[in-house]
């Protein structure tokens, strides 16, 4: 599964991250979100595979959106 992870600079604004890499910064959170959810969705449909986005949370990351591979290719948000 391809992972889109959302961070937190310590100024307070978000990045887009994919396999290590900044893909795009300086991001309010909400823009950030919906910037992320939207590249997942091209690339899984795109490519077919599951990708999912996550931003870090207290415990644990907390799940965003998932794109999956099953045959009605649905998303699920959080």
């Amino acid at each position: 599964m391809v992972t889109y992870s959302l961070k937190q600079s310590n100024e307070g604004h978000w990045s887009v991250w994919r396999s290590g890499l900044s893909l795009f910064g300086d991001l309010r959170l909400e823009a950030a979100i919906n910037l992320a959810r939207e590249v997942a969705r091209d690339e899984h449909l795109r490519s077919g595979r599951a990708v999912c986005v996550e931003m870090p949370g207290p415990a644990s990351s907390i799940r965003l959106a998932k794109f999956s591979r099953t045959a009605a290719s649905t998303m699920s948000a959080a």
